[in-house]
């Protein structure tokens, strides 16, 4: 079984104070082992549904190992993972600390950092969401293993999410200094950054503002750290008329700002709405 997660009055105060919120028990211990479970798989090619995710930027054999390993979009290539980042209270969680009338998944990220894997550069999320609108995102934070700070763990900002949205930073994977764009962007707010590294136990999870700077340091202790995030917007998003991405603005029709439940599905709605389809592709229907 798992936890549903409920937001509290109490947790809002929190959010809206920090930009971030940590929620307890949000897997249980056997959907935490199968889930990780999957990650030798994912990174070494084996799809469940046989499509490939988005963006696969690890790959086993081929990369660096001592890269932090990142698959986006692995909802659409595994059920183990969509049955996580596709929950209901996830995206009803998302709206309701947002105040969105519901939420879509925008996309998804399996993280896996080994002993000796370098860092992710410090960032907010929101720097690359101009691609739709509103250009804003929410994240769930999901983590599979034990956290601690000098296993590579997650860490925020506190208070970051009122500073200014910043631009790219300039190297998100394996920086030499990966707090150097959070630094300058504290310059320009006129605060000292207070960093919090998450140190929670496997099945927890960290609600984040999209403006919230965060990021990951080295991995210098013993185990792995590995982690499952659903990276939410509002189920009212759209793409914009003419900034692009890369990636998902292959899935734009033509002539249209429209975005397909297809492959942006409505996970949760203030009205009962979710994409209809969910319930027979997590139940194996591919």
């Amino acid at each position: 079984m798992k936890n549903k997660i409920r937001i509290t009055d109490e947790q809002k105060s929190d959010f809206d104070r920090d930009g971030f919120v940590i929620v307890s028990s949000v897997l249980d211990g056997t959907t935490i082992h199968n889930a990780c479970d999957r990650f030798e798989k994912l990174f070494s090619g084996e799809f469940e549904t046989g499509v490939q995710p988005d963006e696969w930027n690890w790959r086993s054999g081929r990369d660096d190992p001592a890269l932090t390993r990142q698959i986006c979009n692995a909802w659409k290539s595994d059920l183990t993972i969509a049955s996580i980042v596709l929950r209901e209270d996830i995206g009803a969680a998302c709206a309701a600390l947002r105040q969105w009338p519901g939420t879509r998944i925008n996309q998804d990220n399996v993280i896996w950092k080994p002993p000796g894997t370098r860092a992710l550069g410090f960032h907010q999320d929101d720097s690359y969401q101009n691609w739709i609108v509103p250009s804003e995102m929410m994240t769930c934070w999901i983590t599979l293993d034990n956290t601690k700070a000098d296993q590579g763990t997650i860490e925020y900002v506190r208070g970051s999410h009122k500073w200014p949205l910043s631009q790219p930073i300039n190297q998100f994977h394996a920086p030499d200094d990966p707090l150097a764009d959070m630094r300058s962007a504290a310059d320009v707010a006129g605060v000292t950054p207070d960093i919090v590294p998450i140190e929670v136990p496997a099945g927890y999870a960290v609600l984040h503002h999209g403006r919230t700077w965060h990021g990951s340091r080295s991995n210098s202790g013993n185990g792995p750290r590995r982690s499952v995030v659903a990276h939410c917007m509002s189920s009212d998003t759209k793409y914009h008329a003419h900034n692009t991405s890369g990636v998902y603005s292959r899935y734009k029709k033509h002539n249209s700002q429209e975005m397909d439940e297809s492959f942006f599905p409505v996970t949760s709605r203030s009205d009962g709405y979710r994409s209809e389809w969910l319930t027979g592709y997590l139940a194996g229907k591919i």
